[in-house]
Order: structure tokens, then sequence, then C-alpha cells
């Protein structure tokens, strides 16, 4: 064999192409040839345990079982219908609602684990609900047990942020009318508008001030509007404003100019004339009015993936400020949970990442469901809010394509010709590409009382990825033993 081409190779200049141990390739670098570095992990973060599950997971016979799972959940999510048809008090029509029952963003946590924002919200809750005279008495109350914590998600209800939800506070009702819906409902509060506010763990007057204004004047108001009015199908709405440059999550300017032209004939005759004035120009003077219909509508689509056996699609990812937790549609109620994370972002005057808490919220919803960074294509001025650059708003709608089994055609994006935004997070390919989904966020203060400081992006831990691959693995080896189909 003749060595001549190898020969002619080594005779002249070299760049070499690297993957693997940087220490491999120390001698190129010392002997002056340019190295180019490929950022290349193994499947799985290289943990053998965990890739061996993922490749079972990826061969026959289980691949194919998964992505027809799949493909059934992912169309279920598209089917789905979610329309808002009113307004009520929580403690009437959350269900499993109770006196002594708080819900808040995140998986299942406890008072003594708390981070700052959501204590700062459950001393606001009970000031609010009159079970306590100041923050010191409300922070006796939720530590002696007097109230009880459960997730929003428990409830089919998601909350922004902090996400409380207090029994006597008003919230959205969303109907899936999808083919399959059922009479599917889902709920979440109204939307205070950003800075000093109950989601953000603020707690002084002017917050209580403006949360007895929602409850007392803005809601009854547009329970009223909605009975005269009718139904709002929110998916047409959401696709609209997606065209006009939101993205669903942390860009809703255009969503709420919608909302507002939908609610404003009716609403006009809902009330006295002083009162109808105060509720438009507060939606009016609240960009962010939206978020709190775009995240149980997000809910509402996820829900009707539930159930769906052998599915590794992400139908959950929420976070309380302490852990981030997700869920799959096959495991629907389970919690596979790792550290929550802080968000790298821009931050208001005064304000550093020193000040800053840890990631936190139910609006996560959103990515699952196709928006937020799934659609920042749409959305490039987002940048202004949570940071980057035009360019990085597109290669991240990318990114997300990546890790999802389809597209949502009901969310069009005009800057990749009008492909739909990349829908359904697979468990398999999160890990099979060590690419985490991104999300964008608003952040808080870590101290109870203050509010919010920022806004950015994030992922999520690692571990709630590997926990949910394992589980899946464990739960279709245990399907396929138990079916093992005829033999050959």
């Amino acid at each position: 064999m003749s060595l001549e081409p190898g020969k002619q190779l080594l005779g002249g200049p070299l760049a070499v192409v690297h993957l693997g141990l940087d220490n491999l390739i120390d001698g190129a670098r010392a002997a002056g040839a340019p190295v180019h570095v490929v950022d290349f992990v193994p499947p799985a973060r290289g943990d053998r345990a965990l890739a061996a599950c993922l490749r079972s997971l990826l061969m026959p016979p289980l691949a194919a079982a998964i992505d027809a799972a799949n493909q059934a959940a992912l169309e279920r999510i598209l089917a789905s219908q979610p329309h808002l048809v009113g307004v009520g008090v929580a403690r009437d029509v959350v269900p499993g609602m109770a006196a002594d029952l708080f819900l808040h963003a995140g998986p299942p946590i406890t008072w003594d684990r708390m981070a700052g924002p959501l204590r700062g919200a459950v001393v606001g809750g009970l000031l609010l609900e009159g079970r306590a005279g100041t923050p010191a008495e409300a922070e006796g109350l939720a530590a002696s047990g007097a109230v009880r914590f459960e997730p929003c998600h428990h409830h089919a209800a998601v909350g922004p942020m902090a996400g409380l939800i207090t029994p006597s506070m008003p919230v959205w009702i969303l109907e899936d009318r999808g083919p399959d819906g059922v009479g599917r409902r889902t709920f979440c509060t109204l939307n205070e508008g950003l800075g000093n506010v109950l989601r953000y763990g603020a707690y002084g007057d002017e917050v209580l001030t403006r949360l007895r204004f929602i409850a007392d004047t803005l809601a009854p108001l547009l329970a009223r509007t909605l009975e005269r009015r009718g139904p709002i199908d929110l998916k047409s709405l959401v696709g609209q404003a997606l065209q006009m440059g939101d993205e669903g999550h942390n860009r809703n300017r255009a969503a709420t100019s919608l909302l507002f032209r939908e609610l404003a004939p009716a609403l006009v005759s809902a009330g006295p004339g002083v009162d109808v004035v105060r509720a438009l120009d507060f939606i009016h003077r609240n960009d962010h009015f939206f978020l709190n219909l775009s995240m149980p509508m997000a809910k509402c689509m996820l829900l009707a993936a539930e159930g769906q056996p052998r599915s590794s699609l992400v139908t959950v990812m929420a976070r309380n400020g302490t852990d981030f937790g997700i869920q799959l549609a096959s495991t629907p109620g389970r919690w596979f949970v790792g550290p929550a994370q802080p968000v790298k972002g821009l931050y208001f005057p005064g304000f550093t990442e020193r000040d800053a808490g840890l990631d936190l919220g139910d609006s996560a919803i959103t990515e699952t469901a196709g928006l937020g960074a799934c659609a920042m294509a749409a959305a490039p001025a987002i940048v202004q809010f949570v940071g980057g650059s035009a360019e990085d708003a597109l290669a991240t709608t990318r990114e997300m394509g990546r890790i999802t089994v389809g597209r949502n055609p009901a969310f069009a994006v005009p800057a990749l010709g009008f492909a739909g935004t990349p829908t359904g997070i697979d468990v398999r390919r999160v890990l099979e590409l060590n690419l985490l989904p991104v999300i964008n966020t608003g952040i808080a203060h870590r101290e109870p009382g203050v509010g919010q400081v920022g806004a950015g992006l994030t992922h999520p831990p690692w571990e709630c990825f590997a926990a949910a691959l394992r589980a899946l693995g464990e739960s279709c080896n245990d399907m396929a033993r138990s079916n093992p189909g005829p033999r050959l």
C-alpha cells in the first residue's frame, strides 16, 4: 500500500480539528498548528448507565412505540382549542380549592424551603385574605402550618413567578373546545403588571391596593363582559400575536392589544362608567396582561396529551425558586426535580445579579407548549428585555427545534417562512444532544417583599431530564416485558 498520500499530508502546514479530551491536542498546539476545537460531549454527558438507557429508547423495538406515542400526544396538543369563557373566584371554580389552601408555582415545597420571593407572596396572600395583620404575624402563621401549600399544577392551574393563588383571588376560566376537550378547564390569576407585584414577592400597601382593585372592580367587570361577549378563541388570538411581534411569554404587547379589542365593546356596557375607564386604563397600561392567559392556554393544550403511555414528551416545566420540576405525558402528576437555576439577563437600574433570586414560576409552561423561547424568532424585540441580539432570538427557536418532535401550524413564524413553532420537547432528544430547553423569564429579588429586578434567559437543571429518562426507560421496559408480543 502506498504511503505517498500520507507523506503529502504531513509534508505541508497542518490545521487540526479536535474532538475529545483537551490534553490530547497539547502537542499540536505546542508545535504551533492551528487547532479548531469542536464542542462535543457524548450523549447523556458521558454517563454510561444513562447512555445505555437512552440507547434502548432510541432503538428498536422501543423507539417505534415511543415515536408513535409522541405523535399521538402531539396530535392531541395541536387539536386542543382553548377558549376564554369566564372569570370566577378561586374557591368557587378551581378544583380542590379550600379555605386553608394556597397554591404556588413549581413542584411541591414546604414553608421552611421556600425562596424569598415565594415567602413574600405567601405573606402578601395572608395579608390579603385578612388572616394576618402584619408581615411578622403572616410569617408566623405560615410557619405554624395554619395554611397548606400545593402546586398550582395539581389543580389544573398555573401561576407566574411565585404563582400564588389564594381562595379569594379572581381567576380566568379557560375551557378546551376541541374535539377531545370534553370540557377540560384551566385557571390562572389576573396579571398585576411589572415591578412591585405579589407574584415577584412584594406585599406593600401599593401591592395589596392593586390586588383589591382587581378583585373588587376589574374581575367582576370582566366576568360580566365575557357573559355578554361570549368565549374568545385564544389559540387563534396568539397565532395573530406571533405575527405581530409577540412570543407568548415575556412579550405580550400584541396579544394584550388584541384582547383589548375583543373585550372593549362589551366591557363599556358592563358597569359604571368610572369603573370601565379604570379597567380599560389598567389593561392598556399593562403590556403583560395577556401572559396570564397564554399560560393557562398552554396548560390546557398540554393537558390533552397527559396519560399517553410510553410518551417521552414533556408536559410540565415549573419552578418555585428552590426546585425545578418537569412531568412527562406518560407519567402525569409525577415530578422529576432538580435545583432551580440562576437567570442570566438584564437588570433594572440599581440592581445586579447579586440581588437576584433563582428561576421561579409556572410560566415555562409556554416553552413546553411551543411558545416563549420556542417562538423567539417571531419576537426579535424581546432581546431588549431579556438580553442578546435579534440573531440570538432566531437561533434560539432553531435550537429548540432540535429537541422537539413537531411544529404547531397555528403558531406560524414569519421569519421562518411561516413554519410553525417547535412543539413537543422530547426528553430523549434533550439527553441525546445534551441540549437543555431555553426559558426566557423575569427575575425576582432574592429577598421577600422587594419585587422584580430584571429579566433574562435560563435553562432547566440537567437532573430533571436524567431522572425522567430513567423513569421512562423503566416504564417502557416493564411494558415490553408484560407484553412481549409473538415469537418469531
